[in-house]
C-alpha cells in the first residue's frame, strides 16, 4: 500500500512541479530563451505574496489573483527591459544575463526579507485531506494539481489555435522572416515572458501554502523546472506536464525507499531519459 500511496503523492507533487515547468517550457522548449532566473523570479512572487497577506491580511484564493497579474507584469518588463536586447540564436547572451538577474534577485530578497524561511498563511486548507482506507490525499496538493492540468490544456491551446501562437512559433522559428510577414516578435515575446511568469505566479502561491521559501531556494526550483521540460521534450507542453508527473512520482517512490533517497531518485531517473532517449518523451527524434 506504501507504494500505491508513494505514487499518488508522486502525481500530487508533479502538479507543482507542472506549475514550475509549463513558464520554462514556453521560454525555453518554444522560444528558446535560457532563463536562470527562473527559480529566483518564483520564490520572489512568493515573499511578496508573504507580505501582501503579512499587511493585507487575504486568503490564499484573493492572494492568487492579486500576485498573478504581478508575476506578469514582472515578465513584460523583464523581457523588454533585458531579454529582447539579448535575444539571438546563440543562446549564451540570455544565459548570461538571466544568471546576473538571478544573482541579483537572490542579493535582493536577502536584504528585502532575510535568510529566516517563510511561508503562506492558507486559513487550514494546506492542513485539509480526505481519508480513502488507510491513503490521506491532500485538499490543497488536489487543488494545484486540477489548475496545473487546466494551465497546461489552456496554454496547449493557445500555442496551437490562435493568432498569437503562431505568431510566437514563427518568431520563435526566424525573427527576421517573421518580422517580414508583419509580426513584431519583440511585443510577441514580452507577451509570452509574461504569460511564463504569469504562470509561476500560480506556482509562488501555492508554494508558499504547501511549504516554506526563503531567498536562496531558487536554483533548485530552476532544476526541477529545467529537469521535466527535458524529461517530457523540448517544445511539448504536455510533454512538460507529463515530465513533472515523472519526477514526481520519481521523488515520492525514493524518499519511501529511503528518506535520503528522493531528491536523488528525480536527478536519477532526469539523466536515464537523457542516456536513453535525449529528445525526452515527447521530443521529436
Amino acid at each position: 500500500m506504501q507504494w500505491l500511496d508513494g505514487l499518488i503523492q508522486g502525481i500530487l507533487l508533479g502538479g507543482l512541479y507542472a506549475q514550475y515547468a509549463l513558464g520554462m517550457a514556453l521560454m525555453f522548449g518554444v522560444m528558446r530563451i535560457v532563463n536562470i532566473s527562473h527559480g529566483d523570479l518564483m520564490i520572489l512572487l512568493a515573499l511578496i505574496g508573504v507580505s501582501i497577506v503579512a499587511s493585507l491580511n487575504v486568503g490564499p484564493f484573493v492572494l492568487l489573483i492579486m500576485i498573478v497579474p504581478i508575476a506578469a507584469a514582472i515578465g513584460y518588463v523583464l523581457q523588454r527591459a533585458v531579454l529582447n536586447r539579448v535575444v539571438s540564436q546563440d543562446p549564451l547572451p540570455s544565459i548570461i544575463a538571466t544568471f546576473g538577474l538571478s544573482i541579483a534577485l537572490q542579493n535582493a530578497m536577502l536584504q528585502l526579507w532575510s535568510a529566516d524561511t517563510r511561508s503562506i498563511p492558507g486559513g487550514g486548507i494546506e492542513q485539509a485531506s480526505w481519508q480513502i482506507g488507510p491513503i490521506f490525499i491532500g485538499v490543497l496538493p488536489v487543488i494545484v494539481l486540477v489548475v496545473a492540468t487546466v494551465l497546461t490544456g489552456g496554454l496547449d491551446a493557445l500555442l496551437r489555435f490562435t493568432r498569437f501562437g503562431r505568431a510566437l512559433r514563427a518568431s520563435a522559428a526566424d525573427v527576421e522572416a517573421a518580422a517580414l510577414t508583419g509580426i513584431n516578435p519583440k511585443s510577441v515575446y514580452a507577451l509570452a515572458t509574461a504569460l511564463s511568469v504569469g504562470i509561476l505566479g500560480f506556482a509562488a502561491v501555492f508554494q508558499g501554502l504547501r511549504s516554506t521559501v526563503a531567498p536562496s531556494d531558487g536554483p533548485a526550483q530552476l532544476i526541477y523546472a529545467f529537469e521535466a521540460v527535458i524529461i517530457g521534450g523540448m517544445g511539448s507542453i504536455w510533454g512538460a506536464f507529463l515530465g513533472s508527473m515523472v519526477l514526481g512520482i520519481s521523488q515520492a517512490i525514493g524518499f519511501r525507499i529511503n528518506p535520503g533517497f528522493g531528491i536523488l531518485a528525480g536527478h536519477l531517473v532526469f539523466l536515464s531519459v537523457l542516456i536513453v532517449r535525449p529528445q525526452g518523451i515527447f521530443g521529436r527524434s
